[in-house]
């Protein structure tokens, strides 16, 4: 059985077949325009994984939107599973995915062994990407920068309920997951069981062995904690999805590496929680849609095509930019050049996370918030980074 792993990626490489074009967009803005056109008309060429899927899976299923806006039409009665109520970040709990499966098939309830339960968190996901079909793509410095960063400290789990959109799919060039073979992305919602009143950040990911269901429970701890709780339970979901055999003391160790491989993602989906979150596409940032009155009452209208949101692109050529300016520096050093009397050049620290509480003390004059920070990894003599210009355009 081959090795299980979470490689580090390298800057957008296969699958998108930006590393030969990286090489030219390094440095400036505008050779990173250039890099994003290309990457643009490539990604274009060809099949959009997600989209393909949600086709996919609305063939397969029929019913199933019609099910799930009768379910959020019903919202504060009895309806489906019983559900009457869940959180706003949620779009609908999973549990009227397992109706729909249920419905679908002419069944009451699934078996426990029933090959069918697989399709319950595919419907979830998509079913909650299906309204805003948001593609988030992060630019390679950031992405790279992000990946690296471990998910440490007293990081409430609860930032995650901050998500952009209700459910978001994340590019992840690069990844691999183990004997699932290259990951091309992943989507990732937030879900809320009514039994229990536990809530999950649920990751569909994206690999060469199909669509694999992981669920992180966030509880009221640390996200470290989480992803530790995690990575123990990882082996059962690593042996239902197909991903190991056996579960000897040598697989114990793969399953450990291959649950690793949701921290990455976790800080992917961090940055784009955090306050000052760099996700823009002329003036519009995303958001989940708002529902429209029609005969009866109102309803929720899918998007009706993708939109490819770019992440951390100004950020990304103020990294590009401290990176040339270091090796400058060294290459000065090397050369014997005085450099006593410069300011210090930039310089590359490692990225953290950083959060902190703001707000009134006394419950009574508000409720506190929890502001989350990703610090980049270029904290000395950084230019301004708003000041960078972003235009993206497109290859005639």
């Amino acid at each position: 059985m081959a090795e299980l792993t979470c490689e580090r990626p390298a800057v957008w490489p296969r699958g998108h077949h930006a590393g030969a074009v990286y090489g030219k967009a390094q440095g400036t803005v505008s050779s990173w325009v250039e890099f994003w056109s290309d990457a643009v008309v490539q990604f274009q060429k060809k099949a959009c994984r997600p989209r393909d899927q949600l086709v996919d899976v609305s063939r397969r299923y029929p019913a199933a939107w019609d099910l799930f806006d009768r379910v959020r039409a019903s919202r504060g009665e009895a309806g489906v599973g019983g559900l009457r109520s869940w959180p706003d970040w949620c779009f609908m709990p999973s549990v009227a995915a397992y109706a729909a499966v249920c419905e679908q098939h002419g069944l009451a309830k699934l078996g426990p062994d029933s090959a069918l339960l697989g399709d319950v968190p595919l419907l979830a996901a998509l079913g909650a990407w299906r309204n805003t079909q948001g593609i988030y793509r992060f630019d390679p410095a950031v992405y790279e920068a992000l990946v690296a960063t471990p998910v440490t400290g007293d990081l409430p789990a609860q930032v995650l309920l901050r998500l952009p959109e209700w459910c978001v799919y994340v590019e992840t060039p690069g990844l691999t997951f183990g004997e699932g073979g290259a990951v091309s992305g992943f989507f990732a919602h937030l879900d809320w069981d009514p039994s229990t009143q536990r809530t999950e950040l649920r990751l569909l990911v994206d690999c060469d062995a199909g669509l694999v269901p992981l669920p992180l429970v966030l509880g009221a701890g640390s996200l470290e904690a989480a992803i530790d709780d995690f990575v123990r339970g990882a082996a059962e979901r690593a042996r239902d999805a197909g991903l190991v055999q056996g579960l000897d003391g040598q697989s114990l160790n793969r399953i450990s590496s291959l649950a690793r491989c949701v921290e990455p993602m976790v800080s992917l989906l961090l940055y784009l929680c955090s306050t000052a979150a760099e996700i823009d596409k002329g003036g519009v940032r995303p958001q989940n849609p708002e529902p429209k009155r029609v005969k009866g009452g109102w309803r929720l209208f899918a998007a009706q095509k993708v939109t490819t949101w770019p992440v951390g692109v100004r950020l990304g050529a103020a990294l590009r930019l401290a990176l040339d300016s270091g090796a400058a520096g060294e290459d000065a050093g090397a050369g014997g050049g005085d450099l006593s009397a410069a300011a210090p050049r930039a310089h590359i620290r490692r990225a953290h996370w950083h959060g902190f509480w703001s707000g009134p003390l006394d419950p009574a004059k508000g409720q506190r918030v929890y502001e989350l920070r990703w610090m980049p990894p270029i904290p000395v003599n950084v230019g301004d980074v708003d000041g960078l210009p972003a235009v993206v355009r497109g290859v005639a």
